[in-house]
């Protein structure tokens, strides 16, 4: 492990940075604890976590309200209640509700016209996507009991080291990349206007990604990997199939957007194929070994992590965000302009800021320099996304009262803005210094995978696939889907968050390493109780899937598809 306290050098950086946060402090000097709270990094995370609690509290007050109200009509014998949302988004007419703080959401009238073949194709990548949500998230439950009980099991392929990147690799690769090219297959044609160019090549990606998915894992239970790169565990052989399943769908997805029916490529198409071009350079660069040793070894995967996460993940995302969003909200996205800022600035920001997790390594200091001003770069596209997409949903907090859809696409936007805040922050020397090596950076990852990734992955299949199916989930059970995950994570977050920071200071103080580790236990208690929540959420998504897909509804009523509005 590296030492916590290191020498700073007297001279003039290369880029001359005059922020404070960013330069070395007295504190880093004397390797003290005194202060740490005045940080202008721990003052943000602070405050963006209360941003996180008032909207938590704001979104259960108003369902306490209404639970309030409702009884209180029952109570004087009202009779029939009449809820219309607005712009027909959601619309109930019923005596009393019987699940106030899960308001029906109004059930589609009409199934969406598409391709022929590409509603089956959309339904299997979904499908397949919840089949490794379900087993990544199993096995990292099980992984997160062995902090507790170490001594769970006796067997090699079920040892913590072999299964500590499982999950993650399954849910990254399998639960959210599958996920969202089969969201992204119904946004390129939607807004093209235009068929995808071959079915048969998409499925043979789909065939293939999970191949490498699979062949990668039992690698991995094998004790065959890349070594200690995380997010690239998997080797080349696993790799390999993945790559090809992503080539194929840049070729779908390009071939489609270029036979466009439709002057303007919108601005989701931008951020897909983007995503899709960084993620096969990336995969590409990551796996080329001539240029690997030593430090530049450590170099690549600072690059190849923090890519992965941001090129890959969150741009194809924001993408999959710009359609799904004001679709529905039935309203078009608020400013086209905001949208090609973000993109643009996006593009230039994060491609340089992998080395942030490398801070106080033995890499040029000028080159982490770049990191932490890139990463402080990374406020304009953040941003310029989140006041997009809020001003796409002002005048229709209501509406996300009566939804079983919207609530799940403000908890995106919101840890969009938070989690992404406080990656830039984190990236300050001060709060490496504090936070780096420790369990904050997990909850920093949970944060974002999860809170941004996964809760808009839901958003958009919950939007979606009963459009495609004709058949709506149990509202009380995606209700209980939701607040099992937010809760589920937020109890995970926080208690990684102050372990995290508990055994940073006692670094900081030069106590032993094992005091830091029998110190967080607590903490991994608290963490196993959120985990199974979020685990349990799964089960429950999992079968609400199912019941949107299993029966497709018989429905005459279709919608063609409509040319998209450029705001």
């Amino acid at each position: 492990m590296h030492e916590r306290t290191f020498p700073f050098r007297s001279k003039a950086m290369p880029l001359a940075v005059s922020m404070a946060m960013i330069a070395p402090t007295p504190l880093l000097a004397q390797g003290g604890t005194a202060g740490w709270l005045s940080s202008p990094g721990v003052v943000g995370t602070l405050v963006l976590l209360g941003i996180v609690l008032l909207v938590a509290a704001l979104v259960v007050s108003a369902k306490v309200d209404r639970l309030l109200r409702s009884l209180r009509r029952k109570g004087a014998g009202d009779g029939a209640m009449a809820r219309l949302g607005e712009r027909g988004l959601v619309s109930t007419y019923s005596n009393e509700p019987d699940n106030p703080l899960v308001d029906e959401k109004k059930p589609q009238e009409m199934v969406m016209e598409v391709q022929p073949g590409l509603r089956r194709m959309i339904v299997w990548y979904l499908g397949c996507a919840v089949s490794w949500l379900v087993i990544g998230t199993l096995i990292g439950q099980y992984v997160g009991m062995k902090f507790v009980w170490p001594d769970m099991d006796q067997q090699s392929w079920l040892s913590f080291g072999r299964l500590r990147p499982v999950p993650t690799n399954t849910v990254f690769w399998g639960w959210a990349s599958l996920a969202m090219i089969g969201l992204g297959y119904f946004v390129v044609a939607r807004t093209s206007a235009a068929a995808i160019p071959s079915l048969r090549s998409g499925w043979r990606a789909l065939g293939w990604m999970n191949l490498g998915i699979l062949s990668g894992n039992l690698f991995l239970m094998a004790g065959i990997n890349n070594g200690g790169g995380e997010y690239r565990e998997y080797i080349w052989p696993a790799v390999l199939p993945f790559a090809w399943g992503l080539f194929l769908t840049f070729r779908n997805f390009y071939g489609t957007v270029k036979r466009r029916t439709i002057g303007e490529i919108y601005i989701s198409n931008w951020y897909m194929l983007a995503a899709l071009v960084w993620t096969l350079v990336l995969v590409t660069i990551g796996y080329l070994p001539w240029y690997q040793n030593g430090l530049g070894e450590t170099v690549i995967q600072g690059y190849y992590m923090h890519q992965g996460v941001g090129m890959w993940f969150m741009t194809f995302t924001l993408g999959l965000l710009y359609y799904y969003l004001p679709s529905a909200f039935n309203r078009p996205i608020y400013s086209y302009s905001l949208g090609v800022l973000a993109f643009w600035t996006q593009m230039l920001f994060y491609t340089l800021i992998g080395t942030h997790h490398f801070v106080f390594a033995p890499l040029p200091w000028w080159l982490q320099t770049v990191a932490i001003v890139f990463s402080a770069g990374m406020f304009i596209p953040v941003v310029a996304g989140t006041t997009n997409f809020l001003m796409t949903m002002r005048g229709s907090w209501s509406a996300i009262g009566r939804s079983y859809v919207l609530p799940f696409f403000l908890v995106a936007v919101v840890f969009y803005f938070v989690g992404s805040t406080q990656g830039s922050f984190q990236a300050f020397r001060f709060t490496n210094h504090l936070w780096h090596f420790t369990d904050f950076n997990v909850a920093h990852s949970h944060m974002t995978m999860y809170g941004i990734i996964t809760f808009a992955l839901w958003a958009c299949m919950y939007a979606i696939v009963p459009r495609l199916t004709g058949r709506e989930p149990a509202q009380l059970l995606v209700g209980a889907h939701f607040w099992l995950a937010f809760i589920g994570l937020f109890a995970y977050m926080i208690s990684m968050m102050a372990g995290g920071t508990l055994k940073g200071l006692m670094w900081l103080e030069g106590r032993p390493f094992i005091d830091g580790v029998t110190g967080s236990r607590p903490y991994w208690i608290w963490r196993a109780i959120g985990g199974s929540l979020m685990f349990v959420s799964h089960l429950l998504f999992a079968w609400n899937f199912i019941t949107m897909v299993r029966r497709p509804a018989a429905n005459t009523a279709t919608s063609a598809p409509p040319t998209p509005t450029i705001a």
